[in-house]
């Protein structure tokens, strides 16, 4: 499978599960991504996005999103996108 870095996290709420993740390039409701970092390695499809606590299907480059997320991320950890 082809993976295609589009998103690195910039904070993590534990107590929520969510991550922010400024993008490099588009995430769409639906993609499956692979979050990568020195003790961070899984896959998941994105279920819901937030701008602003505002939902969103489609984020853009240089935006910064909400992000749930099914286990624990690190600042600084990169967001693949999974083809």
């Amino acid at each position: 499978m082809a993976e295609k870095r589009v998103a690195k996290v910039t904070h993590y709420w534990p107590k929520v599960g969510v991550a922010a993740i400024k993008l490099y390039d588009t995430l769409r409701v639906g993609d499956t991504i692979h979050i990568s970092g020195s003790t961070t390695d899984f896959e998941q499809v994105v279920d819901s996005m937030e701008i602003e606590h505002e939902a969103v299907e489609v984020a853009k480059k240089g935006q910064e999103v909400g992000l749930k997320v099914n286990e624990k991320v690190r600042k600084g950890d990169r967001v693949y996108k999974v083809d």
